[in-house]
């Protein structure tokens, strides 16, 4: 008697510590191909990503100047390439573009180079592309584009981005997600408070509209785990 008890005991035990029956296996973290992964805003995305046990294929025309790090894979890569964006982003589940249109004299030719090359490399591989956009790809409450206010100096990067934008809104065999920041973003805090929006920028009571780098990544790493923006654009800010 005493002997069918412990035995019933143990069964129970060892029952517990098993995993249930058609229970699913714990969801490995997506593995991000993030290009620019060197500067000011794709850095704190690759720190933000690793922290959340992503895998980063890391990318960059100097990866030299990538933080190192045991999930990070750092590759050299011309972002207009498109045959060697696509053979990056097969070892990808998404892909993440985070480069700017300032290293040439003319920002829409080269903002279309390199975002010519994502779509391809999203297209042909079926993977997901998150555009790390500007605030001038907003409109002001009224309507208004915030690009039309900028000063002459911002004006030329401000439009090769809506331009982008602009050509994400026509495909439609591309899941991808166009991601603006407010006004004034900078290296800063990470709170993990601030508030998303869509189309419209945002502005907090004292009419400013700001957000920390650490923050944008935080929204931004947080939307490729949990997908709300699909086909769309979206903001975040304090």
């Amino acid at each position: 008697m005493r002997a069918g008890i412990l035995f019933a005991l143990l069964t129970a035990v060892v029952a517990l510590s098993q995993p249930a029956t058609g229970q699913a296996p714990e969801k490995k973290p997506p593995t991000i191909l993030l290009v620019g992964a060197s500067g000011m805003i794709g850095s704190r995305i690759l720190t933000e990503a690793t922290s959340r046990g992503h895998y980063l294929i890391a990318a960059s025309r100097h990866p030299e100047k990538i933080a190192a790090g045991p999930n990070i894979h750092a590759v050299k890569l011309d972002a207009s390439d498109e045959k060697a964006f696509v053979a990056e982003a097969r070892h990808a589940d998404v892909i993440v573009l985070a480069t700017s249109p300032r290293g040439g004299t003319d920002p829409l030719a080269e903002a279309k180079a390199v975002s010519d090359a994502a779509i391809a490399a999203a297209r042909t591989t079926h993977k997901r592309l998150m555009v790390v956009g500007g605030a001038g790809s907003l409109n002001f409450p009224d309507g208004k584009p915030v690009v039309d206010s900028l000063p002459p100096a911002y004006q030329g990067e401000a439009r090769a981005m809506r331009a982008v934008l602009d050509r994400l809104k026509t495909t439609n065999d591309v899941d991808w997600t166009f991601f603006s920041p407010p006004m004034s973003i900078a290296p800063g805090a990470h709170t993990g408070k601030y508030r998303l929006g869509t189309t419209v920028l945002l502005t907090d009571a004292a009419g400013k509209s700001r957000i920390s780098a650490e923050d944008y990544a935080d929204a931004l790493v947080k939307e490729l785990e949990k997908p709300e923006h699909s086909h769309a654009q979206m903001t975040a800010a304090y």
